[in-house]
């Protein structure tokens, strides 16, 4: 127990890399933000593509990002974390100032697939990036605190879509896109001064996309993308069932985003602060699957309640989420290291990463028909498959766990 004080107060000590970590999240979340908030009015208000069309376009974009997450991984790992970030940073600003060049459905598709391709192998460079310059015990604890980077400068992107949402104009909308794309701009630049990490390369004998047959990671990264479909309840489920299902004013759907963010801004460091390992980490999934059944339960009933009932229920229902959304994102930080290999974190990342893209793009179809089309019964079988997943997590991982124990001496004499 004595040990554990010096190595939290030594986690708090951001080091220059951490610094620059952190401005180059908070860089290009700002513009994230702003574009996510104007990107689907301008496609279908400016460019004049149908809303079915864009939903189509992003969709094929995202499937094809989860695909590049793996490959472009392991790029990270045989050529270098912090020189494919670079280049994949600004690869994804190049990808949103060329949607300001579409004017037909094919050429939004090829953008797309481009963005989503470049944001996905961008994210598993970072996490490589992160993982050489950051020893193993403070990486849930800094990634916490880029979570809550993020989510800051969500909010402030956000507010800056809100200005070009308000003019209207084609000229605010394209100054939207500039901002996005300035801001992946200057996270390269952010992300070229940090230190070089040597890669890891492939291991003698290794196959390509070795983490593809690697079924326990694999299963692991399974369970966390059922744990993910929470992402598409805020942005597009709950707003549904607020207007359809329940009394609640509809103001409550922007009070509801901003409690969100607020609340992991604030209280996420906070939360991640018990995660220093796997079964801390498996712990907090299995809280968190059930601290997600709960909300599950709570939002049900708001259904056919009065304004005020309805609204207190959905704000409940709310909080309960956001502290789940908390705990099991630092659970599966941790996992999501520490049972990848040392040298090829970039490639582990890469699919554990297609969680996000997979929620994202099969989310909406599968919660939207589950939620808003059966009610009750739909938010309770969510309720039960996060319990059942959060469960399954510690028997997957420990088994992940010991696989990646018996390979370690081969490991260690190959790097010696």
């Amino acid at each position: 127990m004595t040990t554990k004080t010096p190595a939290r107060r030594t986690a708090t000590r951001r080091t220059p890399a951490q610094r620059l970590l952190a401005l180059a999240q908070l860089s290009n979340s700002v513009g994230d933000g702003a574009y996510y908030t104007t990107s689907a009015l301008y496609f279908t208000q400016v460019i004049g593509l149908a809303p079915a069309r864009v939903g189509l376009g992003l969709t094929l974009g995202w499937a094809v990002g989860s695909l590049a997450g793996v490959p472009l991984g392991r790029l990270a790992d045989r050529r270098g974390a912090r020189g494919t970030a670079v280049l994949l940073a600004l690869a994804t600003g190049l990808a949103v100032a060329s949607f300001t060049l579409v004017r037909d459905f094919a050429p939004f598709v090829l953008v797309a697939c481009a963005y989503a391709a470049a944001q996905s192998g961008l994210a598993a460079a970072r996490q490589a990036l992160l993982a050489g310059l950051v020893p193993a015990g403070e990486r849930t604890g800094l990634l916490a605190r880029l979570q809550a980077t993020l989510n800051a400068g969500l909010a402030v992107g956000a507010g800056l879509g809100g200005l070009a949402l308000h003019a209207g104009t084609r000229q605010a909308y394209l100054g939207v896109f500039a901002v996005d794309a300035m801001s992946f701009l200057v996270c390269a630049l952010l992300l070229a001064w940090l230190p070089r990490v040597a890669p890891g390369g492939a291991r003698p004998g290794g196959r390509a996309l070795g983490v593809l047959r690697d079924r326990p990671y694999a299963l692991v990264a399974l369970l966390n993308t059922v744990l993910l479909l929470r992402m598409p309840l805020l942005s597009l489920v709950l707003p549904l069932w607020i207007t359809e299902r329940t009394g609640a004013p509809v103001w409550l759907v922007s009070a509801l985003f901003v409690l969100n963010t607020a609340a992991v801004t604030v209280f996420q460091v906070r939360a991640a602060r018990s995660v220093s390992g796997l079964e801390s980490a498996t712990r907090a999934v299995r809280r968190a699957g059930w601290v997600m059944c709960a909300a599950c339960a709570v939002f049900a009933l708001s259904a056919g309640a009065s304004p005020w009932v309805a609204t207190g229920v959905l704000v409940l229902g709310s909080v309960l989420q956001a502290a789940a959304e908390m705990g099991q994102s630092a659970g599966s930080w941790q996992l999501s290291f520490d049972l990848a290999p040392a040298d090829r974190v970039g490639e582990y990342q890469g699919l554990f990463g297609t969680g996000v893209t997979v929620a994202r793009t099969l989310g909406p179809l599968v919660l939207t028909w589950l939620l808003v089309e059966w009610g009750t019964p739909g938010w309770l079988l969510l309720g039960a498959a996060m319990v059942a997943a959060s469960y399954a997590m510690g028997p997957a991982a420990r088994r992940a766990a010991a696989g990646r124990t018996a390979h370690t001496p081969p490991l260690l004499a190959q790097t010696a």
